[in-house]
């Protein structure tokens, strides 16, 4: 699997993600819908953040399954964690932070996430 460095637009929040990224969920739930997200979920021990966890900011709505982080400087969220339904703990990547990811090149998946 390739290692891919992301971050926010300012660097603040910088991270390695491991994965083979060919597919992206396209979610239209209320959040992602507004900022965009193009999501790839990987295993959280395939992420590792660069920086310190404290620099992060966290958003919950709705069921509050999932910590979606942001950048208190630039505004932009590079990912969010939860636990999937297996019930493993899950990071949730947005490729749209990670530079060397073709966007054009990947399968998009659509999640209805609004109905749920």
């Amino acid at each position: 699997m390739t290692i891919h460095q992301g971050s926010c637009h300012c660097g603040k929040i910088a991270f390695e993600a491991k994965g083979d990224f060919t597919t992206a969920i396209d979610c239209n739930c209320s959040m992602c819908r507004r900022r965009g997200s193009l999501l790839a979920f990987i295993a959280r021990t395939d992420f590792k953040l660069s920086g310190a966890r404290e620099d992060l900011s966290v958003y919950k709505f709705n069921q509050h399954r999932l910590n979606h982080y942001f950048c208190d400087v630039c505004g932009i969220a590079p990912f969010s964690e939860g636990v999937g339904p297996d019930g493993k703990e899950t990071t949730a990547v947005n490729l749209r932070c990670v530079p060397d990811v073709d966007l054009d090149s990947l399968t998009l998946h659509r999640w209805d996430g609004a109905s749920h």
